[in-house]
């Protein structure tokens, strides 16, 4: 059976003019974040390209190369298995070290932080990145066996 209709309810209620304010200023505010949040990230990535080296975005490419490559070998071992665990293990790490160094030698040849290794050349830093290579890929072609 249907409820019966009072006189109360037969009469509209009146709408609150704060509760259709809050709401549209809550809308404006999230739509306010977002395009300062998109404008923060807008800049960051313009004053990177502005201001960055060539030769540390070649670096910074690395890393997000070697990122990949890292996620890519730990997806294969989850979905397809490990069974030659140590060629997993090897490549690993091999890609986390070689992280590791590129991230070293961007800090040393980083503009800003001449300060922090007033000793290191560029061309030291380098070379220390390849011997530094040389080993770890050394040492991962022969955990393989």
């Amino acid at each position: 059976m249907a409820p019966k209709k009072s006189a109360a309810a037969a009469s509209p209620a009146p709408v609150s003019t704060t509760a259709a304010t809050t709401s549209s200023s809550s809308a404006k505010t999230s739509s306010n974040s977002s395009q300062q949040i998109d404008q923060v990230a807008l800049n960051i990535v313009q004053h990177y390209q502005k201001n960055t080296p060539q030769r540390t975005k070649l670096l910074d490419l690395f890393m997000v190369f070697l990122v990949v490559v890292g996620g890519l070998q730990f997806a294969y071992c989850i979905l397809a298995g490990n069974y030659p665990f140590n060629a997993f293990l090897s490549g690993f790490s091999a890609t986390v070290g070689q992280f590791v160094l590129t991230a070293s030698l961007r800090i040393q040849t980083t503009e800003a932080n001449k300060s922090e290794f007033p000793a290191v050349s560029q061309e030291r830093a380098f070379a220390d990145y390849v011997v530094g290579s040389l080993i770890l890929h050394f040492f991962c072609v022969n955990f393989i066996n």
